[in-house]
């Protein structure tokens, strides 16, 4: 039992930290991360991230360990579903803070305002994100450990790896940008290409990602399918 508990923990931690680079998630991080010059504050999305991420996952698991529900079809690919759609929420709100809230404003000295940030906090990200991992997650440990207090002890490590991950992934991403900031101020518009790119992407993907849960998948068909993966 303690061998499979070991293999246990170590596949949760190494799953946790694979789960971070998922497409979806990359996407969302590097939407948030293109407004970013500092690594330092860049390692904080993903840290805020990946805690919402944990504390969803925790919470649903501990609802779907202790008391032994099950996820229908259904739930599962609406799960998923939401995530698509905050990705074109944040895609949208990453082109609009493109724009200046007014725009004749001006400041004290005469020049344009600054474009406002709209976004939605790295928090709030990371707990919709969580929403379409949890259940994945839960029915992942459960099969391997039936006993609902060690299924839930790797729980956490997966969150925690979860978190780590999403750390090192957002420093990856907010590097490049971070550097050339430092490094020549007129590449402010390189900052802004890299914005509204990110922008497109986070919609794009988001997009496709809700045809395929809607359609492929059959969320909105009378025969949903949905496997934990």
């Amino acid at each position: 039992m303690l061998d499979l508990l070991l293999a246990a923990f170590g596949t949760s931690l190494l799953a946790g930290m694979r789960h971070a680079t998922d497409p979806d998630h990359v996407v969302a991080v590097t939407t948030i991360v293109a407004r970013e010059r500092s690594l330092w504050r860049a390692a904080g999305v993903g840290a805020m991230w990946g805690l919402g991420h944990t504390l969803t996952i925790l919470l649903v698991g501990a609802l779907l360990v202790g008391f032994k529900l099950t996820v229908s079809p259904r739930l599962g690919l609406s799960m998923e579903f939401a995530v698509a759609a905050m990705l074109v929420t944040l895609g949208v709100l990453n082109l609009a803070g493109m724009r200046p809230a007014h725009a004749h404003a001006r400041d004290a000295v005469g020049t344009p305002a600054a474009p406002t940030r709209r976004t939605l906090p790295p928090f709030v990200v990371g707990t919709v994100h969580g929403l379409a991992g949890s259940a994945a997650a839960t029915l992942f440990v459960t099969s391997l450990i039936p006993d609902p207090r060690w299924a839930m002890a790797v729980l956490v490590v997966f969150g925690g790896a979860t978190i780590l991950g999403m750390m090192l992934v957002t420093l990856l991403l907010a590097i490049p940008s971070a550097f050339a900031a430092s490094r020549v101020a007129r590449l402010a518009s390189l900052q802004r290409g890299l914005r509204i790119a990110s922008g497109v992407l986070s919609i794009g993907f988001g997009l496709w990602l809700a045809h395929e849960i809607g359609f492929r998948d059959g969320l909105f068909t009378s025969t949903p399918r949905w496997t934990a993966h």
